[in-house]
């Protein structure tokens, strides 16, 4: 049992820099907040919020062009009120079809 301590300890004080040298890289490698690990988990992060802030100008720019048709062209106007408010002039009739399924009721699932 002596000489085992007596082994280990030689081990540890022959490589000793070693030892230093490998847990330095562990604990920069795989541990703490700046360790590799985490910079790689934030570049992915900031990958994915570019791409978002690619798709929110993307949609800015969309709109701002919306905008500025319904600013110049009052025909615009009138398409909008009509397709998404079913607003109408006095002689037009408005039917809204929908694909909705009917629910079933139990009355109807016996029979």
């Amino acid at each position: 049992m002596v000489f085992r301590k007596q082994v280990i300890g030689g081990l540890l004080s022959h490589y000793k820099s070693l030892i230093v040298v490998v847990l330095g890289i562990l604990m920069v490698g795989v541990l703490g907040d700046n360790s590799f690990r985490k910079r790689i988990q934030y570049e992915l992060q900031i990958d994915d919020l570019e791409n978002e802030i690619d798709k929110y100008n993307a949609q800015n720019e969309h709109d701002a062009k919306k905008l500025k048709e319904l600013r110049q062209n009052p025909k615009a106007i009138e398409k909008v009120a009509r397709e998404r408010y079913f607003m109408k002039t006095d002689n037009e009739d408005i039917f809204v079809l929908s694909d909705d399924e009917k629910p079933v009721n139990d009355d109807e699932k016996t029979q």
